[in-house]
């Protein structure tokens, strides 16, 4: 099964926030840190789905830890964050 890294953020008198530097624009959040990443891997199959559709080129490939940790803005950002990975599930199989 394919897993992207994401960034878990987190401040005070917040949600939990989830991000992931290989696939811009997916984000999710949650209440506690397991609500986000379940609605993490929500977002990241949804916007799998349709990708191509809209964004006009395939899904992006998930990049290895070493490769998110030598890339700066990525590891900038994870400076204050965790990182998780996500495994890349289709909905359907989310919904069985």
């Amino acid at each position: 099964m394919t897993h992207y890294l994401a960034l878990v953020h987190k401040e005070a008198d917040s949600c939990y926030g989830v991000s992931f530097p290989d696939v811009p624009g997916v984000i999710a959040a949650g209440d506690t840190l397991d609500e986000a990443v379940e609605k993490a891997g929500e977002a990241l199959a949804f916007a799998a789905e349709d990708w191509h559709q809209y964004a006009g080129a395939p899904f992006p490939a998930p990049r290895s830890f070493e490769a998110l940790r030598a890339d700066l803005e990525a590891a900038t950002i994870a400076r204050e964050a965790v990182w998780v990975a996500i495994p890349l599930r289709s909905r359907f199989q989310e919904a069985a």
